[in-house]
């Protein structure tokens, strides 16, 4: 109780000391005081809201510089492997024309060597006689000759008048030791009546090309590793066996000149073909 009075006596005496005016001053002072304190308060927590947000922002940028970084360094290794990759191309485009070039000498060189074969071949046998034809076919040359000059009907003897045209046949081939002939022996598609050596139109066709082979090996000096006997009966005509004239025409020998390159060539050809798609 003592206390009690002894408080009450202290606030008094403070009541006394301090006028009205000068505690109304100091209490506006106070919520002036704290009105600046809440406003502080206020922009204080809209500045750590406002940190947390550029926090975040930082580093989400650092992030997307990171990503851009290893991006760069993926987009320079692209570089170059792209840089190679055109320059292996540049490579095989320089090797591809290189081959192309090559392949188109090649076939010059072919087609020189057919000219030179065609032409020797035809001042040899000359041009006069109508039943003996020489061409190129796919760069190869053929000499076609009619089967009259060579057999009599039905026979697989050569006669007297062929070994003529076929000396000067030896010949060419004789100064072409490189070359191989295939000689084919054709006929029409009258069946041959067999007489018990020959059956029919292939034993026909092959006997007479084994015959040609004899001659120009055993008296021409054709070399016979450089022939080729072959038959190929009455299923390779050049015309229908439709007239007398046109059956003439389909009994033959044909002989076949082969450059021993010309395997070298034809794969040449179909590799520029390749090249060329």
């Amino acid at each position: 109780m003592k206390k009690v009075v002894i408080a009450l006596s202290v606030l008094a005496l403070l009541s006394s000391c301090v006028s009205k005016k000068k505690y109304a001053e100091l209490e506006a002072k106070n919520k002036e005081t704290q009105d600046l304190l809440n406003t502080c308060t206020v922009k204080l927590n809209s500045c750590l809201e406002e940190k947390a947000s550029l926090a975040a922002t930082a580093a989400a940028l650092k992030d997307q510089n990171k990503n851009l970084m290893e991006t760069s360094k993926e987009m320079a290794v692209l570089s170059t492997k792209g840089a190679q990759n055109i320059e292996k191309a540049l490579e095989s485009i320089k090797e591809k024309d290189l081959k192309i070039s090559r392949m188109q000498d090649a076939l010059t060189k072919k087609d020189s060597v057919t000219l030179a074969v065609v032409t020797s071949l035809k001042s040899a046998v000359g041009l006069s006689d109508p039943d003996i034809e020489i061409n190129v076919e796919k760069g190869v040359v053929f000499i076609s000759i009619a089967d009259k000059l060579l057999f009599k009907s039905g026979s697989y003897e050569v006669t007297d008048r062929a070994k003529g045209v076929l000396a000067k046949v030896a010949k060419v081939i004789n100064d072409k030791p490189d070359f191989e002939c295939m000689v084919e022996g054709h006929t029409d598609n009258v069946p041959y009546v067999s007489n018990k050596i020959l059956l029919d139109n292939w034993d026909l066709s092959v006997k007479r090309s084994t015959s040609i082979v004899r001659v120009l090996t055993n008296q021409l000096g054709v070399k016979p590793s450089q022939l080729i006997a072959a038959g190929r009966s009455s299923y390779v005509p050049l015309v229908e066996n439709n007239s007398t004239e046109n059956r003439a025409r389909n009994r033959r020998t044909r002989i076949v000149v082969l450059p021993k390159i010309d395997q070298f060539y034809e794969m040449v050809e179909k590799e520029m073909k390749k090249q060329q798609k």
